[in-house]
């Protein structure tokens, strides 16, 4: 697990700290799906994936430059699990259907989880708060308060966010990690763009909540809000890491995914032995 975050957090900060740095090829495309803003390519950010023996893409958006940086145009694109990241919506969602009153609200354990599938985990095993759950990616609470709601609502709301393939027919409860649910890295910054700006179909209140819970770091020079992912379906390691650094000079949106041939996977995600797809 070590070596996916420092991957993925290499990643961003590889981003934000050389943008448009010299000495790197750069290719600049205008777009017109949206007024103003404008493509890098930045092809060279891929030996890094290479280098770990991984497939990838990165986006990030400069909302102050109305620019998006991305590693390629297709993978970019491409719609897979989100993972764990699907954590950011369906809190929204069980705000918003009071399913939940805060982010204080608590999980009360079930029991049993399938640990095949989850790895094991014995410190999240207990009563839990969801923002305790959230920041420690306790997927069970998750799991047990997905059970509580109809697909039928679950479905309106991906659509209306626009929330990449909106498939929701797998018939667990976790089908954010298993099962048809697609999304793309540039669907991830819209909808963390529409998250910063409250452009999405909650309340002020319950989408403050999720921004709050979302914080992952903060100093003098910024907060970053964000969330990792990672499953293992498939027979594909797919890892995340999404959100955004807000600083005094603007607001920078991203997403990293890796993803990897689970034949391959020696030397990524060993925890006390096992895997846990739902650990970050």
């Amino acid at each position: 697990m070590r070596q996916i975050v420092q991957l993925l957090s290499f990643f961003a900060a590889l981003l934000f700290i050389t943008g448009n740095s010299s000495g790197q090829p750069v290719t600049s495309v205008k777009l017109t799906k949206e007024a103003g803003d404008n493509y890098i390519i930045r092809t060279d950010f891929n030996r890094y994936f290479d280098q770990c023996g991984v497939r990838g893409s990165v986006v990030i958006y400069d909302h102050s430059k109305q620019q998006w940086i991305v590693s390629d145009t297709i993978a970019v694109n491409a719609r897979n699990l989100p993972a764990s990241t699907f954590k950011i919506i369906n809190l929204l969602i069980f705000l918003e259907t009071k399913t939940i009153a805060d982010e204080n609200a608590i999980v009360k354990w079930p029991g049993a989880t399938d640990t095949a599938k989850y790895g094991y985990r014995p410190d999240i095993y207990h009563d839990i708060s969801i923002k305790s759950a959230f920041e420690l990616s306790a997927g069970w609470a998750f799991i047990e308060l997905a059970k509580k709601i109809n697909r039928n609502v679950y479905r309106d709301y991906l659509v209306r966010c626009g929330y990449g393939n909106a498939d929701v027919s797998f018939k667990e409860a976790d089908f954010w990690n298993f099962g048809g649910l697609g999304i793309s890295p540039v669907e991830q910054v819209k909808l963390l763009k529409n998250l910063y700006y409250e452009k999405l179909p909650f309340s002020k209140r319950n989408m403050n909540i999720v921004k709050k819970v979302m914080i992952s770091e903060q100093n003098a020079d910024g907060i970053i809000r964000s969330k990792t992912g990672w499953t293992m379906a498939g027979g594909i390691n797919t890892g995340w890491w999404v959100g955004y650094l807000e600083t005094k000079g603007g607001a920078y949106f991203f997403a990293t995914q890796l993803l990897q041939d689970r034949k391959k996977n020696a030397l990524i995600f060993p925890v006390a032995g096992k895997i846990s797809p739902g650990l970050f």
